[in-house]
């Protein structure tokens, strides 16, 4: 065995290391973009489906009751959901937009309650398909 001979020596030349790291970044380039839309996806599905779930309750609410619950803790209160689920969007439950029924003028009956009809997402965000998800 020769001593000035390189090609002997056991070990990554460092064009080797240079090409490997970059195959790794090219492809670490093209998986993130993809990941991010798959967990907004994901999150928007969530926000769906809990949005689905409150309305269902809210109608459940005003069946049993003949009125809509004052606030979504009313649902909790009354045992109609263990606990208000957490918004995907902002990531806290005290960020959903109650939406009232709100009577015109000459239909308010004074010292009644109005309670909620819906709940929409606290993001203003914009959603994959363009809109809002405060809008949902």
């Amino acid at each position: 065995m020769n001593r000035g001979d390189s090609r002997s020596r056991a070990g990554f030349t460092l064009i080797e290391i240079i090409i490997v790291f970059a195959l790794i970044g090219i492809l670490v380039g093209l998986a993130l973009p993809r990941y991010q839309h798959s967990r907004r996806r994901a999150l928007e599905a969530v926000l769906k489906e809990d949005l689905f779930q409150m309305r269902l309750l809210i109608g459940q609410y005003y069946t049993d009751k003949g009125k809509y619950p004052a606030t979504l803790r009313t649902l909790v209160e009354e045992d109609y959901v263990r606990t208000i689920p957490l918004d995907p969007m902002t990531g806290s439950a005290e960020t959903w937009q109650e939406i009232k029924d709100q009577p015109s003028y000459e239909e308010m009956v004074p010292g009644v309650e109005y309670g909620i009809v819906d709940v929409r997402s606290g993001s203003e965000a914009k959603a994959l398909d363009g809109t809002t998800y405060d809008t949902w």
